[in-house]
């Protein structure tokens, strides 16, 4: 029987995660197509850490109404993202100008966020809290005065990190939340059983054909990679593919200088873009203030792509049909709209015609994991 490639929580807390732990805390082989999760040296898994992060996560006290916690956003069953909406909402239904990447795969990230500004899961989980569209607390001390005073955190904590009151701070927090997102991988698509496995009937004609598109005429490899062994679907790298910067173009010069002189702390600038539409569009920019990175995103995992609409950094593109027709525009919505002058060298103008992009979609959507499949009445990403 094929082994599960998704976590599975079980009863008081225990889990079994496929590919991280087991109940037992003993480690098992990943998903067909992912490789071993990268664990740090100094937050290594086990499964009392795991379950307390789980219940961190799932947690809405950390916010200033009390209805929204890192499930809000990342929700286990639209694959943890927020689809179908096109930027998240936070406290208040306050919307920012990101759309919610999926927690699935991060463990692989190495950086966090669409611009990179976190180096790890760890950190990551440190900006949401304070951010005022997100769980809008002022600082982490409400989190605090919960888990140093609620019993059963209070125990928890006691039992995973052997410190009570005011010994626990946001780093074993951050600790916990990121163990417990280091278990959610999934792989084991009819892709990865057709490339891997050698399964040939696992892939459809078309989705084959879109395979070889994928690999050839579309270059999506090339950002998107697949490796001899895995596939995680990205470069980790960051990218300017022509959406958002292209509609601020004329703005650029003043608003980098004005971004410039600013000087922000980091902290400023996590809340900057998910506040001014305009700063978010500068991408990677506002983390390494670095021209080359004007209008550039991270390369995002293609994996349960099909189930996970709408896409970019803005959520601006409704299908991955859509997304397709941009990078045959050549990094344009409509042909012979102005390309930006930021535009990454590879994104150039593919030609492919219609059938060629039909074959590409149908391939992405071999891309999704069995836990994740849409009925086919119910898959209205998939166009």
């Amino acid at each position: 029987m094929r082994k599960t490639a998704f976590v599975v929580l079980l009863g008081a807390g225990l889990l079994v995660a496929a590919g991280v732990l087991s109940d037992a805390g003993q480690e098992q082989s990943t998903p067909l197509g992912l490789p071993p999760v990268p664990i740090p040296e100094n937050n290594l898994q086990t499964p009392e850490k795991i379950a307390l992060g789980e219940k961190l996560y799932n947690e809405t006290r950390f916010s200033t109404t009390g209805e929204v916690g890192c499930f809000t956003c990342h929700d286990p069953k639209k694959a943890f993202t927020d689809s179908p909406l096109k930027v998240s909402e936070g406290i208040e239904k306050k919307t920012g100008t990101r759309n919610s990447p999926t927690v699935i795969n991060s463990a692989y990230f190495t950086t966090q966020f669409w611009d990179g500004r976190s180096p790890d899961l760890e950190d990551q989980a440190l900006h949401p809290f304070i951010n005022p569209v997100e769980h809008g607390l002022t600082d982490h001390e409400p989190i605090l005065a919960i888990v140093r005073d609620d019993p059963e955190y209070a125990e928890a904590f006691k039992d995973v990190f052997g410190k009570s009151g005011k010994e626990i701070t946001m780093r074993e927090v951050t600790l916990a939340i990121a163990s417990f997102e280091r278990t959610v991988i999934s792989g084991d698509s009819p892709f990865d059983r057709y490339y891997f496995g050698g399964e040939e009937g696992a892939l459809t004609e078309q989705q084959k054909r879109g395979f070889d598109l994928y690999r050839n005429e579309g270059r999506c490899v090339s950002c998107h990679v697949i490796e001899q062994t895995q596939a995680i679907f990205t470069d980790n790298r960051f990218h300017n593919i022509g959406v958002g910067i292209n509609k601020i173009q004329k703005d650029v010069p003043e608003l980098v200088s004005k971004f410039l002189e600013a000087d922000r702390t980091l902290s400023q600038v996590d809340v900057a873009v998910l506040t001014d539409p305009r700063t978010s569009d500068l991408g990677r920019f506002a983390i390494s203030h670095g021209f080359d990175d004007l209008g550039s995103f991270k390369t995002p995992t293609l994996r349960n792509v099909a189930v996970t609409p709408p896409y970019m950094h803005d959520g601006s593109i409704e299908t991955l049909k859509d997304v397709i027709i941009h990078y045959n525009n050549g990094g344009v919505t409509e042909v012979g709209d102005p390309v930006n002058d930021f535009l990454s060298s590879g994104i150039r103008a593919l030609d492919l015609d219609e059938d060629q992009i039909d074959d590409l979609v149908a391939f992405m959507e071999a891309l999704t994991s069995p836990e994740f499949e849409m009925p086919a009445d119910a898959a209205g990403g998939k166009k």
